[in-house]
């Protein structure tokens, strides 16, 4: 990793300085990417300083973007001057917001068929079901870039969770299609709800379905406290403020074993 060399400048440092240097050149992010054999997101991650940089990959940056490595590494590096009327465009910003419209039908479609697949395991209560509910969304559209259950999440203290469950469960339970009981878990109060009846399969595609029978495969046997601090270390978690919207598009910023996309394939 580039910690490995001999330089005292930060990684925070040398991702500014990489950034500067493709914009010198009039380059996007994608293009420099295609130009290296390295993923647009990748790139995203080098310039925030949230990806580490071995040798080679700085070796070949400088060799496209055309900088001296021992120039760039000192610490009185200068960085390079864009001039006002270049012809340079500026990309947009990084990431993109991706507001799922709201479609309260398929979010119930989807919340019956988790709680038709598992409402039975002991341990599914509400913050389990909050969280399977949030990792079949969200890596949903890292896959197809499309919205699954169509719902806004908020961080909240114990877990990204849906702007407008409250809301909807009280709805479904007056209309006859869950209901609610109170338990006692471990020793501790639990809110768990029962399906009263089954989800409208005719309202998920095969390849939605697929997403949710894996999430629920992988975490719907784990504890409220497991999959909690699972979800508190996946990157669309970790880049909100306490209190905000979820943006969709950070998940394309997960690494393993967060990531559920192929992104080396894709470059063939």
């Amino acid at each position: 990793m580039i910690s490995y060399m001999k330089t005292q400048v930060s990684l925070q440092e040398i991702a500014r300085r990489i950034a500067e240097k493709r914009k010198a050149k009039g380059l996007s992010q994608q293009e420099l990417g295609e130009l290296i054999g390295m993923q647009r997101t990748s790139i995203g991650k080098l310039e925030s300083g949230t990806r580490s940089l071995d040798v080679l990959e700085l070796k070949e940056i400088a060799r496209v973007l055309e900088f001296s490595l021992d120039d760039f590494l000192s610490e009185d590096y200068a960085l390079p001057v864009l001039e006002k009327e270049s012809n340079i465009v500026e990309e947009e910003p990084q990431i993109r917001v991706s507001i799922p419209q709201e479609n309260t039908k398929k979010f119930e479609t989807v919340l019956l068929y988790i709680l038709e697949k598992c409402a039975g395991k002991p341990n599914v209560g509400e913050t389990v079901l909050n969280k399977l509910l949030y990792f079949s969304d969200f890596n949903h559209y890292e896959l197809y870039e499309e919205h699954l259950s169509c719902a806004t999440y908020r961080k909240l203290p114990h877990g990204p969770v849906p702007a407008s469950m409250d809301s909807i469960l009280k709805s479904m339970i007056e209309e006859g299609k869950i209901t609610r009981v109170n338990v006692k878990y471990y020793g501790y109060p639990q809110k768990r709800y029962l399906p009263l009846e089954k989800a409208d399969l005719t309202q998920l595609k095969a390849s939605e379905k697929d997403v949710l029978d894996k999430v629920i495969d992988q975490m719907s046997d784990w504890s409220a406290d497991t999959i909690s601090d699972y979800s508190h270390k996946d990157m669309p978690w970790l880049a909100t403020k306490e209190g905000d919207t979820i943006n969709y598009e950070l998940a394309f910023y997960r690494e393993t074993p967060y990531s559920v996309r192929n992104y080396e394939e894709e470059t063939c």
